[in-house]
Formats: C-alpha cells, structure tokens, sequence
C-alpha cells in the first residue's frame, strides 16, 4: 500500500468518520505501509529460510532421523527457489505448475512426485498450525494415484542357492540374518556384538527415528553367526565387518555391493537387502501371522506401511476362497 492510496482512503471516508476516527484510521495506514516495506525489503529468500530452519528444528523435536531432513531440506530447497516466492504467498496452482513441470523435466515416476507432494503437505500444514498462512495450499492437491505392482521377493530355491553361494562364513550369517530378522540394512550395520541375546535368539535394534525394538532371528542364523564371531580376532565392536583391512565396521553401500555380487555370480537378478524384509513380511503374512505383530515385528509406525510390504501369494487366496466361500 503507497501513501497515494492511502490519502484517497481518507478521503473517501471523510464524510462517515469524524477526527478522531480519522486520525485513528491514518494511523493504522501508515502501520500497513511500513509493514508492506518492510516485507518488500527482507528477500523472499530469507524470508523462506528463517521459516525453513524453523521447520527443521520443530521435526527434528519430533524425533525425524537427519537423513529425512537432509531429504526433505533438499526437496523444499529446491521447490521454493524455483517458485522464487514468499512460501507464506504460494498458491494452490503454482504449486501443482511445480510438481507439473518437475515430472516433465526429470521424467520422474508417479512415486517421487507423489513424495515431494507429501514433503510440500507437511511444511504447508505447519506453517497452517503455526498461524504463518491462514490454509494450506497444498489440501487442494490431492495424492497421486500410483499403480500398485507386486513388488519382488526371494523363492525358498533363491534363498538356498544364495547361501550356497557363500564362500565366507561372514556372507552366510549375513545373509541368514536379514532373512530370519527382516531389519533394515541401516539397522544391520549399527548392530553390535552386545546387541546379540544367542540364548533367547534376539537382537536390540535401533530403527527410524532411533526408536528401539526387538528383533528375533532363528537357530541357523544363530549358529551362523556365532561361527562367524568365533573367526573374529579384531576388537571392533561392531557385529559385521570388512573382510579385508582393518576389519572396519560393515557399510551399507557394502552389504549392497557384496549381495549384488553374490547373486550375479549364480545369475539372480536385483538381490538387494531390503528384499529380504519384504521376503519375510510376505511369508510371515503368508503364513498368518497377524498383522498386528508383523508391524511390531517390523517396526512400523503406520500399519498400512506393513500392508504394503506384505504380497499375499495369489495360490493361497484361491485356496482361502474355496475353503470359507466356494
């Protein structure tokens, strides 16, 4: 608001308001204007990032692991610099121009717009809870329908041939490990020794968030891995280590380059670790464990998470629908 427009506001009030609502009215004006130049002053950019570093310190309070914010500072970085607006002033439709154009330049999957949509959701609703904009641009846009495709586990055949393959007793417990427990690879590699129950065939496990859990691995995987122990004479006391050097504690990037060999030497294609999660959650729900505990087990926080892990084989819905309908 400019001060030209501002003395046309006084004037056309002039013959409903007397002085002193007059001078009241000026003063409120001339507030508004200083407010409108002092927006205009301070950069959007900096505006963004003052309500960014406040977002962040509010999920990292929540318990978000470093990883997400690292994930989601990149994804809200790069999605408000290319607005190049004020985050409080967005609107509904540059929003959905963004998510529009980002697929068209990167040719990205229904997936990761779908992602970057819920990362959008979750910094507008704040900035809606926090009173910073009256309504959330991003209610408007609704999830991306993405289609549901059988995700891919290991045969019982694969699983053998996998452990046949194994010319170190490491690979072996490693491999028996993941099967028996369905942990994360990053949970793997931050397990120690003394994480190890063998008696009760259990394991302290630090999951997303570094929310605590048990988990539960069976009696190959315990003699496995107690062979594999009785092997070490290094004082590392992480529970996987390198083969060669210095016995270094075991990466991620590691164990997905040591399976990626092991299952191109036998000729199977994309063996990785999280497919021995989604190998025991289908069995396990295969089998009929509940889907309550299989959640527990898996440490999911959201229950439809663990649905989505869990592919029930077509053979035994045909058999359930002969035995309780047919």
């Amino acid at each position: 608001m400019q001060n030209k427009e501002s003395e046309k506001i006084i004037r056309e009030m002039l013959p409903y308001l007397n002085n002193q609502q007059l001078i009241q009215l000026k003063s409120i004006l001339k507030d508004l204007i200083t407010s409108s130049n002092n927006v205009k002053e301070g950069s959007s950019d900096d505006n963004n990032k003052i309500l960014l570093e406040k977002y962040f310190a509010a999920k990292r309070a929540e318990g978000c692991s470093e990883k997400s914010l690292k994930y989601y500072k990149a994804t809200l970085t790069k999605a408000l610099s290319t607005i190049d607006k004020n985050a409080e002033e967005i609107i509904t439709d540059e929003l959905r121009n963004y998510l529009t154009n980002y697929q068209r330049l990167h040719s990205s999957s229904k997936v990761t717009i779908d992602n970057i949509r819920r990362i959008l959701s979750s910094f507008f609703n704040w900035l809606e809870d926090e009173d910073y904009i009256v309504k959330s641009p991003v209610r408007r846009i609704h999830k991306v329908k993405v289609s549901t495709t059988v995700k891919e586990t290991y045969s019982d055949e694969e699983l053998e041939k996998l452990r046949d393959s194994c010319t170190q007793i490491r690979d072996l417990a490693m491999i028996d490990f993941l099967a028996s427990t369905g942990i994360r690879v990053g949970e793997l590699v931050l397990l120690n020794r003394n994480d190890i129950n063998f008696q009760e065939r259990e394991c302290v496990v630090f999951g997303k968030g570094n929310k605590e859990r048990i988990a539960y691995f069976d009696a190959r995987a315990k003699l496995h891995l107690q062979k594999y122990l009785d092997t070490r004479n290094d004082n590392n006391p992480a529970l996987f280590v390198s083969l060669y050097g210095k016995n270094t504690r075991l990466t991620i990037g590691g164990v997905e380059s040591r399976l990626k060999k092991l299952g191109k030497k036998i000729g199977i294609k994309r063996v990785y670790p999280h497919k021995f999660r989604r190998t025991l959650a289908t069995t396990a729900i295969d089998k009929g464990m509940p889907i309550e505990q299989l959640q527990q087990l898996l440490g999911h926080k959201k229950i439809d998470t663990t649905l989505h892990y869990a592919m029930v084989k077509q053979q035994n819905v045909k058999l359930a629908h002969r035995k309780y309908i047919g």
